[in-house]
């Protein structure tokens, strides 16, 4: 007989039948499971055009399979003269029965199913591919369920089964080998995947590990044979790699690693055996092995011939594979072979190698892709290095010094731009991926700085010096950036206030002629960087800010030279009263001249905020309306106007403005004399108050306008909920107003900025008896248009339910009393809490969480909360355990213990009367639950009154078993 390929043209696919075929679930029955019912299930799921034949077929033929006939019919459409797709469904069948009905198997049927198993898996050695890995995965399961018990010899008995046959010759000796590598590929691989238990997959792991003493001999053998087809040894090295994720020792596998380093030189199997070593000496395990891992370091040398041809051939494929390897064993086992301090030259030829690795020639990533591999190892070492015993990291530290230094060159030559003739000829992804890697070489100066400390910027700035005071060679812009970008990198995170060369720094910054943007942009972003120093040094701000000053109305430069002034206007603002008109005069221009994108200019708003809240009090007023007056103008015309899209971005974009304004113009934070402030009756009003008063009947009159307006309504609560956070009681004077509007806003179209601004309101002036008079009527409002909202459908709006749930927590939180009117209904809040409780949202969930926990805490001390606890707490805790039962343990199970220890130390009657008879009935809120578990459950809350910490590992462990997910490997790892 032909054997089988694997690749079949749409005429060997099943014949199509004559429609229409209709195949119902009232028409088949369970007792019409036969071999020929499938087949036409199988016609209807591949060729009917109506998707609910399709999904009806589907179902039928999942019933098919869990039923006790498919034992039988699976043999029937592995047949050879079936087609592909019916035998892959008869192997998936198999598998299905082994994997998941394994309790089905008729007594006695073990020995022939196995026998069966391995005859049908040698038949189909040839093909088809689909069908042999869905069998081999099928066999995989049978070993699973009977290793080591029944079947200990599995392992041995496949090998022999697969090299002799077992009187099956049609597959000829190389078909019957790939075979047997694919079933030796699958059983490790299949064993990751499984659902067996934990313990029992840990029982089968050690006995899969035992016979790789039996299976290796095989694979170094082939790997060894020179006539050995390229497919064969491709498949063997999957196979080792499968294998090695049972934890095999590195001792025991030395043999296959030498045959693969020895298959690097054919091209064809390059990519694989490196893959292979990659994964060898990459398990962490090996370091128990010193001197196996010493006879690999030569090994890995040897290959530096190979990598200086491919560097020179522009081969990237296999310089980046050789680049891999020796990062891979330097990385992983940096520190055990640190601690062989006999073999220190060894090491650090491996550590020079991976050196040149970091610098290959070539831009990344269009000439190379290999030098990014290498970075990580830097940090690996140095911190291996600094964290060894003192004689040793006295030596290394004499020894590799040198090298970082070396390192910091190569880095900053890697980092270089290219011309710009080239440049400009790179892609948009060229240019994003070579930012991400500007990005990993500077968090990798950051790491060589913590070795090399202040050495280093001594290093950095006599080569910047040397580069910008040497007129007879001008140097190009990429090298003085590298520079500049270097000196940023460190100073971005690391305290540099010590150091002697900043000063020097600053000075060489005006001497450099930014004649590219690239370069540019470092200036204004190593200024950025030095904000800090700058605040303790503030006479060197003449020499900086003037060059930020110039640069700003550059758009080019829009978010380094922004993000500088941001940061100088923030960390100096004590300082910056000499500079102030200059500041605001370009600042000014800048932003009338709508030179930066949206985003910029409100960046430079909050630093226009910083600047004016720290400037005497006399001069406040009169810059702060010279910068906020051309907007409101602007803003006032486009309040006239018809609403429309052409006029409703420009009216958020100016509400953003005054927004990011206002939330940094924080007065209160200059002074000392907070308290007297809030109580004197002669002190002037905050500036920013004056403004929001002057300007309210313009936000009135666009919120008229466009009341139904999502994107409007949030940028007006946002200049509100921002000023709030500043000015806090200053804030007084617009309560009233505030609370008119915001609940105008709420009645037409409720939305969660609202919520927010009322919450700020609460948070700000619940200690405000007067002052919250205001503030009460609106929580009844938005309560009662949120109660309607709950009773025609919330499910649309998680945002508003999310924030209504925030609110009302921070109402019990901060003001707790206005519940004892009746005019507030604690008890509709605690009935939307429960609908809330079916949200999907996990953010939604959080915060009903947090509400439940806030109200449960004032059962005491608010009647009408008692009295809804007292009726429908028991609602409550089924609830409660029905969402430990069935959400994600990791991400609500923490939050709904919360509530439970709530009502545990706030309620424990109540607990304690309904805790069982909530769990009592059969299978909630789980079918995994026994009455045992429910009871344990239910003894273990009840005592638990004081350790928090301790309740949250019950409902932890509850939700656990609830998900059928104790002892596996998600239990472990959470």
């Amino acid at each position: 007989m032909r054997a089988r390929t694997g690749t079949y043209t749409r005429s060997r696919l099943i014949p199509r039948m004559i429609f229409p075929l209709r195949l119902t679930m009232e028409s088949v029955g369970a007792e019409e499971f036969t071999v020929e019912a499938v087949e036409r299930a199988l016609q209807q799921l591949y060729y009917n055009p109506d998707m609910s034949q399709k999904n009806v077929a589907q179902k039928w033929l999942t019933q098919a399979q869990a039923s006790s006939q498919a034992w039988h019919f699976c043999w029937a459409l592995l047949q050879p003269d079936k087609v592909p797709e019916i035998q892959f469904f008869g192997a998936s069948t198999l598998h299905v029965k082994i994997s998941r009905h394994w309790s089905d198997l008729p007594s006695g049927q073990l020995d022939t199913l196995r026998s069966q198993l391995i005859a049908q898996v040698i038949q189909f050695a040839s093909g088809p591919k689909m069908v042999l890995t869905r069998l081999c995965v099928a066999l995989a399961s049978l070993v699973f369920h009977i290793l080591p018990e029944t079947w200990p010899t599995a392992v041995r008995d496949l090998l022999r089964a697969f090299q002799t046959g077992e009187g099956v010759t049609e597959a000829d000796d190389q078909t019957r080998c790939l075979a047997l590598l694919e079933i030796l590929a699958v059983l490790p691989e299949e064993l990751l995947s499984s659902r067996i238990p934990g313990s029992r997959r840990s029982q089968v792991r050690s006995a899969l590990a035992v016979e790789w003493c039996s299976v290796c001999p095989l694979l170094q053998q082939l790997l060894q044979r020179a006539d050995a087809p390229a497919q064969v040894r491709e498949r063997v090295l999957r196979c080792v790699s499968s294998w090695l994720t049972l934890d095999i020792a590195l001792k025991d596998s030395e043999g296959v690693l030498q045959c693969c380093f020895t298959l690097l030189k054919d091209s064809e199997l390059f990519d694989t055996a490196m893959e292979t070593i990659v994964s060898i000496i990459s398990q962490p395990d090996c370091q128990r092995f010193a001197d196996s891992l010493l006879k690999i370091v030569p090994q890995v040398l040897g290959l530096q011939d190979q990598l200086k041809k491919a560097v020179q051939d522009e081969d990237m494929e296999t310089s980046h594979g050789i680049c891999r390897i020796a990062v891979a064993l330097g990385e992983t086992h940096c520190r055990t072979l640190l601690e062989q301090v006999d073999h220190w030259q060894c090491f650090q030829a491996l550590v020079n190698m991976i050196l040149s690795c970091t610098g290959i020639p070539g831009r990344y990533p269009v000439d190379e892709t290999s030098s990014s591999l290498t970075l990580t190892f830097w940090y690996t070492l140095q911190d291996d290095i600094t964290s060894l015993d003192a004689e040793r990291q006295t030596l290394y530290l004499q020894i590799y010094r040198p090298v970082y230094f070396q390192l910091v060159d190569v880095l900053l030559q890697k980092a270089c731009f290219p011309t710009d003739e080239d440049y400009v000829t790179w892609s948009a992804d060229d240019k994003e991926q070579f930012r991400t890697y500007r990005v990993d070489v500077s968090d990798t100066l950051m790491c060589v700085y913590e070795l090399l400390g202040p050495e280093l910027l001594r290093n950095l700035y006599d080569k910047l010096g040397a580069l910008l005071t040497d007129t007879a060679h001008p140097s190009s812009w990429q090298d003085i950036e590298a520079l500049l970008f270097g000196f940023q990198s460190i100073a971005e995170t690391v305290d540099v206030s010590y150091s002697d060369v900043i000063p020097g720094l600053i000075g060489l910054i005006p001497l450099i002629t930014a004649n590219s943007i690239q370069l540019a942009e470092t200036i204004m972003f190593t200024i950025g960087s030095l904000a800090e120093w700058l605040s303790d040094h503030s006479l060197m701000l003449p020499s900086v800010l003037p060059v930020v000053l110039h640069a700003l109305p550059n758009p080019e430069l829009s978010v380094a030279c922004v993000s500088a002034l941001k940061r100088i206007c923030r960390e100096c603002r004590h300082d910056l009263y000499p500079h102030a008109d200059d500041i605001m005069s370009v600042s000014l221009a800048v932003l009338v001249k709508d030179i930066h994108k949206s985003t910029q200019c409100m960046w430079l708003m909050q630093a226009l905020g910083f600047l004016l809240s720290s400037l005497p009090s006399e001069d406040i007023p009169g810059k702060l309306l010279s910068l906020v007056t051309p907007h409101i103008q602007q803003l006032e015309k486009l309040a006239n106007e018809t609403p429309s899209s052409t006029n409703k971005l420009p009216i958020v974009h100016i509400l953003g403005l005054l927004s990011s304004l206002f939330s940094t113009f924080d007065l209160n934070k200059q002074s000392e004399r907070l308290d007297v402030m809030r109580t004197s009756q002669i002190q002037p009003r905050n500036p920013v108050v004056v403004v929001l008063q002057q300007t309210f009947p313009l936000i009135q009159t666009i919120v008229n306008k466009w009341l139904n307006e999502p994107e409007v309504v949030k940028a007006v609560c946002a200049v509100f909920e921002k000023s709030l956070k500043t000015l806090m009681h200053e804030f007084s004077p617009l309560v009233t107003q505030l609370c008119e509007l915001i609940g105008q806003i709420y009645n037409a179209n409720p939305q969660s900025s609202v919520l927010d601004v009322t919450q700020q309101l609460v948070h700000v002036f619940s200690c405000e008896k007067s002052l919250f008079s205001p503030i009460t009527p609106l929580l009844e409002l938005i309560t009662n248009i949120t109660m309607s909202i709950f009773q025609i459908g919330s499910r649309d709006h998680p945002d508003v339910v999310e924030s209504f749930m925030q609110l009302h927590a921070q109402v019990l939180r901060r003001k707790p009393d206005v519940y004892l009117t009746e005019r507030l209904d604690i008890k509709a809040v605690f009935y939307c809490g429960i609908l809330s409780f079916k949200f999907p949202e996990t953010p939604t969930l959080k915060a009903t969480c947090l509400l439940f926990s806030e109200l449960v805490s004032h059962c005491e001390d608010i009647p009408a909360v008692r009295e809804v606890l007292q009726e429908d707490g028991k609602l409550l805790l089924q609830t409660l355990l029905e969402g430990i039962g069935s959400r994600s343990p990791q991400s609500l199970t923490e939050d709904f213990a919360e509530v439970l220890f709530s009502l545990s130390c706030n309620c424990p009657s109540i607990l304690s009367l309904w805790l069982r008879e909530v769990l009592l009935p059969p299978g909630f809120p789980s079918s995994h639950l026994t009455a045992e578990h429910k009871e344990q459950f239910c003894q273990q809350i009840l005592r638990e009154q004081v350790n928090k910490r301790r309740l949250k590992d019950i409902v932890k462990e509850f939700a656990l078993l609830s998900g059928g997910l104790r002892g596996t490997e998600y239990a472990a790892s959470y």
